[in-house]
């Protein structure tokens, strides 16, 4: 790669231009080569396959003390935080390697399954669903503290797995994780803000008849999630897989370098999985940051009947509310939130995605390095192996509470620079001063909670 193409990666990133792209398989024909070569994708399954079945063993039939039991860490510490990291620079590539639809794909091979397509209905209401259900995942991993408990963890992968296993039963492809995967609609969510963007040609696409890439060819199963290179719009659904690509005897579809914003722009807060996830993400986080950080909580959770279920089901849907009413209230605030072709659309949805994003980022972080120290030893001590033992160290807690509000300034920047794309360029005109002051002013207030809590021990 030349200086000239540095700089023009560099300025896509860097310089919001919402026709800037850049083609990476045009710059690197050897990425393309690994996207139409399935034998990496199944290799890179394989191992996640089996590494996810000795964290699920490890859970079930290891040392339930978390002293004792690195499937901990490597599940909430090395993986979780992982996916988190993984949102800003590839989008949902992860859900292309996942290893939960792995029993489905054998099973389906196998016959076992009835091959229908979902029903609308399914289509329709899945997102409450999964927003439903990654309700309940946070809710289950703070109520019975997860993070320290390995059965508790297994069960969680087991019915995930179980979810992905069944619906692949019930109808062709990868269902679970197109409709009702609550780690994929937060990851999808999440992914509106990457750096990479998965999408065809549509020049190249024109007069196609046989749509391979969505119905497959040759024996060849299709999209796994009933897209096709063609149909994909947005990060939302698209896994990154790039099963389509071998598919496509055009050359249609190419992995984009893009701007981060890019996507929050052009959609402005149209899609209904948003509207729900972002909010309910960000209270989560204040949630669990309450939980853990404050003395009052403890408190209130005594005069509960020192229930941790409902002490933090309150808190938690206290938050959701709150930032619902924040949500509505800048939405209208931009004074424009409906289009005759465009439909309804929530324009502060897109402010808060990159403060949603770096949240969770710094919660994750948190945990990691704060038991970093301990995966040697842990490790050592389930392993029998001693010398582990002796590879302890800590982080200086004031260096972690030093570095943690530093990962919140690129969030609150993009939420910022957000709220200034769509005021000032997309609705140029409509959003009154006043009305952006708000705006800026809530982005502000929600940013200094978030410094508030990266700096508690």
């Amino acid at each position: 790669m030349n200086f000239l193409s540095f700089s023009k990666i560099l300025k896509v990133i860097f310089v919001y231009d919402e026709e800037a792209r850049l083609n990476l398989f045009e710059l690197f024909p050897s990425l393309r080569s690994f996207f139409a070569n399935r034998r990496h994708f199944a290799l890179v399954r394989t191992f996640g396959d089996i590494a996810f079945t000795i964290l699920i063993l490890a859970g079930l039939f290891g040392p339930q003390d978390p002293q004792r039991n690195a499937m901990l860490f490597i599940s909430w510490g090395i993986w979780w935080t992982g996916i988190v990291l993984s949102w800003f620079f590839v989008g949902r590539m992860w859900c292309g390697f996942c290893p939960f639809p792995g029993v489905g794909r054998i099973l389906q091979r196998l016959g076992l399954s009835r091959a229908k397509l979902p029903s609308r209905n399914i289509n329709k209401y899945c997102a409450y669903v999964a927003t439903g259900l990654f309700a309940l995942i946070i809710w289950a991993e703070a109520v019975f503290h997860m993070k320290n408990s390995p059965l508790a963890t297994a069960l969680l992968l087991l019915s995930i797995l179980f979810g992905a296993t069944f619906l692949a039963v019930l109808f062709k492809g990868q269902a679970w994780c197109r409709h009702f995967c609550p780690l994929g609609k937060i990851i999808g969510s999440a992914a509106t803000l990457s750096i990479l963007e998965f999408r065809a040609d549509h020049e190249k696409c024109r007069g196609c008849k046989t749509f391979a890439c969505k119905k497959g060819k040759d024996g060849i199963p299709g999209c796994p999630v009933y897209l096709g290179a063609y149909a994909a719009r947005n990060n939302l659904i698209c896994l990154v897989c790039g099963h389509c690509i071998p598919l496509c005897d055009r050359n249609s579809p190419a992995l984009f370098l893009r701007h981060p914003l890019r996507e929050l722009i052009i959609n402005k807060g149209r899609y209904l999985t948003c509207t729900y996830i972002i909010p309910f993400l960000l209270a989560s986080q204040i949630a669990r940051f309450i939980q853990e950080k404050t003395s009052w909580y403890q408190a209130f959770k005594e005069s509960l009947f020192s229930s941790e279920a409902l002490a933090f089901s309150f808190v938690l849907a206290f938050g959701f509310v709150i930032f619902l009413f924040i949500t509505r209230l800048g939405t209208e605030l931009f004074t424009i939130y409906e289009d005759e072709l465009f439909g309804r659309f929530s324009p502060m949805v897109p402010v808060l995605v990159p403060l949603a994003f770096t949240g969770e980022l710094v919660y994750r972080l948190e945990y990691f390095l704060h038991e970093a120290g301990n995966f040697p030893p842990t490790m050592g001590r389930q392993l029998h192996l001693s010398f582990l033992e002796n590879l302890f160290f800590q982080i200086p807690e004031g260096l972690i509470h030093q570095f943690l509000p530093l990962v919140i300034i690129p969030g609150f920047l993009g939420a910022i620079y957000t709220a200034y794309l769509l005021a000032f360029r997309e609705f140029e005109g409509l959003v009154p001063k006043k009305n952006f002051v708000i705006i800026l002013t809530m982005v502000c207030l929600i940013t200094s909670v978030y410094f508030y809590f990266a700096r508690l021990p």
